[in-house]
């Protein structure tokens, strides 16, 4: 009996050790090194794991930066500049300095501008509703208004305000993208911040010509290419009906603002002492006009008077 015992626990030891041996080998042979600078700049990163940087989430960015070995083409919208940096001392490199960005709306077709037609009964995402139906005001470009985006933002930086069923970003923002591909109708951008955080942009992207873009919203772009000929610094782009505003050419000198006719171009944290000095403007303008042209008539009049009395003298 105490040698049968002997005999297993010998077997079983024996078969122990080269289980052992054989499984430190295969752990040799399919060993994966893993960069310990990894757990480090995911360390310095937020933790958000929004995909902003177009990676899954901060994991996949830092292995994704460590083995590319160059900071160029990865940037962290979340961390923005300073996290960047951070990244880049731990890595050894030099980070270029990224433009901070905003998403915008470029949709200006509220419940006034553009005033429901039908009511939608339906599921309450605009994900459905884009593929069932053009939209309450008939704009098959246009933002349904059931925030699909405000859904997707993890930071609390998008509403929807109900006096104009449009969404609103504000300071919360990191652009990290998230509503800007929830909306199907592309109607939300990532641009630049701007200096002074000013900002000029069309605030439409509807492709109809003229009459049917302004029949189902009032402010829409017409395609009348004002703004793009007065634009000396060619910033805007003509296509499929609309203009484009290409924020990184533009030198918000906003002349193609005072030249739309529709106002379908918006400008952002400018001083709205100009705007007024503009309306004053303008209204002197008209004013100046029509003194103009009562002088003119006057002037007329008093001609016509003088020949009349030339004229009755010479048959007198």
């Amino acid at each position: 009996m105490n040698e049968v015992l002997i005999y297993a626990v010998g077997s079983l030891g024996a078969i122990g050790v080269v289980a052992a041996i054989i499984l430190y080998f295969v752990a040799q042979k399919f060993k994966v090194y893993e960069d310990p600078r990894i757990d480090e700049v995911e360390e310095a990163l937020p933790s958000a794991n929004c995909g902003g940087c177009g990676y899954a989430g901060c994991r996949a960015f830092a292995e994704g930066l460590v083995k590319a070995g160059a900071m160029e083409g990865f940037n962290c919208p979340v961390g923005g500049a300073d996290v960047m940096q951070e990244v880049a001392g731990i890595l050894g490199l030099v980070a270029e300095a990224a433009e901070p960005q905003i998403a915008v709306i470029r949709c200006n077709g509220s419940l006034a501008n553009s005033p429901k037609k039908v009511e939608y009964d339906g599921i309450s995402t605009c994900a459905s509703a884009h593929v069932l139906y053009a939209g309450d005001g008939g704009c098959s470009y246009g933002c349904l208004g059931l925030a699909d985006c405000v859904a997707s933002c993890d930071f609390d930086a998008i509403h929807m305000n109900p006096e104009t069923g449009l969404p609103v970003v504000d300071v919360n923002c990191v652009a990290c993208g998230a509503c800007v591909e929830a909306c199907p109708r592309d109607i939300i951008e990532l641009r630049n911040v701007g200096k002074k955080e000013r900002r000029i942009f069309v605030s439409c992207v509807n492709e109809e010509k003229g009459a049917p873009a302004k029949k189902n919203c009032t402010v829409a772009c017409i395609g009348c290419a004002k703004c793009f000929n007065v634009c000396a610094f060619d910033a805007i782009e003509m296509k499929n009906n609309r203009a484009y505003i290409d924020y990184e050419k533009c030198k918000l000198c906003r002349k193609c603002v005072d030249v739309c006719p529709t106002d379908a171009i918006h400008e952002i944290n400018f001083p709205v002492r100009k705007l007024i000095v503009k309306e004053e403007k303008e209204k002197a303008a008209k004013v100046a006009s029509a003194a103009k042209t009562t002088e003119t008539v006057s002037a007329k009049t008093s001609a016509a008077e003088k020949k009349d009395k030339v004229n009755k003298t010479e048959e007198s």
